[in-house]
């Protein structure tokens, strides 16, 4: 499976931004709000290991003795994708035989934390999921654009 793990985000926020950077098209470079959400990501937790690659992802924190794995955010508005986002990560560490961990969706502006377990029927869903992303990859085009508030 090579999906990363924006990928899955964008595949919520906007399938066409999906498509364009899983054909190393990428529009984001000099947003604002990237450049903020990565600041924030350097900035907070700063005691806590950071930056785990177990490819084809990137892990913002990883609690191996408590089996705990974080994903820091900026803001709660798109939390359905980062729920995906964190459970796709679940899923990888699960089927690479590094065991059954939990995660937690992480935003430090907010002060909030939830918690996401991998269940059965979320693994269902999120596989669905995986396949829909993997179609939209493999189009010739980039899907049409929907107006979107994160899709522009």
């Amino acid at each position: 499976m090579d999906i990363k793990g924006t990928e899955v985000v964008s595949f919520f926020v906007c399938p066409r931004q999906l498509w364009f950077s899983s054909h190393q098209i990428n529009m984001e470079e000099h947003s604002e709000l990237v450049k903020i959400g990565k600041i924030v990501d350097e900035e907070s937790y700063l005691r806590k290991r950071k930056k785990i690659y177990i490819e084809p992802i990137q892990l913002d924190l990883i609690d191996s003795q408590n089996k705990i794995i974080g994903e820091i955010k900026k803001s709660r508005k798109i939390e359905k994708a980062h729920r995906f986002q964190l459970l796709y990560y679940l899923f990888l560490l699960k089927i690479k035989g590094l065991g059954n961990f939990t995660g937690e969706l992480l935003y430090p502006i907010s002060k909030k934390k939830i918690k996401i377990i991998l269940t059965p029927w979320k693994e269902k869903e999120l596989l669905k999921i995986l396949k829909e992303i993997e179609k939209v990859k493999r189009l010739p085009l980039p899907p049409l654009l929907k107006r979107r508030p994160y899709c522009k």
